[in-house]
């Protein structure tokens, strides 16, 4: 499959993936009232296994992005991967003991907030190019656009997506505990 190929389906994959987000958020806010409730609830009891389902995945496609496909990572790319790869970890610890759970929704809730922060500054690089943002860039520049599918999905908006779907979906668990 071919890189183009695999953007593509990347690209839909955000998609689908900021569409549960949205609706998570609205169960988030709605969480009170009548059959969210339930919704609420359910999205509580399977929460920690979504948050390891979503991590685990983002960080299998991202090792294949790069190791497989050939694609090189830029300096803020790296610095998402370090607020995404350990959540896996975490997740699967909190699913392993519950004595785990209270710290590793704060720990995952903390990284998810810090990456997404860096992913909106390397989403600014990628979409405003001339806008003299800083990038430490040594090898790959920040601002080129490996990806970029539907007129705004860029990888770093891929990572922004996974960081924001974690954090309504651990305020979701948070709230209902």
């Amino acid at each position: 499959m071919s890189v183009l190929d695999v953007n593509y389906f990347l690209g839909l994959g955000t998609l689908l993936l900021n569409l549960v987000t949205v609706a998570l958020l609205f169960v988030l806010v709605m969480r009170n009232h009548g059959s969210f409730q339930s919704i609420a609830g359910s999205v509580a009891r399977r929460g920690l296994v979504l948050g390891f389902l979503v991590a685990s995945g983002a960080a299998i496609f991202n090792v294949y992005y790069s190791d497989i496909l050939g694609v090189e990572a830029c300096y803020w790319c790296w610095w998402q991967r370090i607020f995404l790869y350990p959540q896996a970890i975490i997740f699967a610890m909190a699913l392993w003991r519950e004595k785990y759970r209270e710290t590793a929704i704060d720990a995952s809730l903390l990284l998810s907030i810090i990456g997404a922060g860096i992913a909106i500054y390397h989403h600014a690089l990628q979409m405003l190019p001339g806008s003299g943002l800083p990038c430490p860039a040594v090898g790959v520049s920040c601002s080129q656009r490996v990806l970029f599918e539907f007129g705004y999905i860029t990888y770093p908006f891929m990572a922004l997506s996974v960081f924001v779907f974690l954090i309504v979906t651990l305020l979701i668990v948070r709230v209902r505990r």
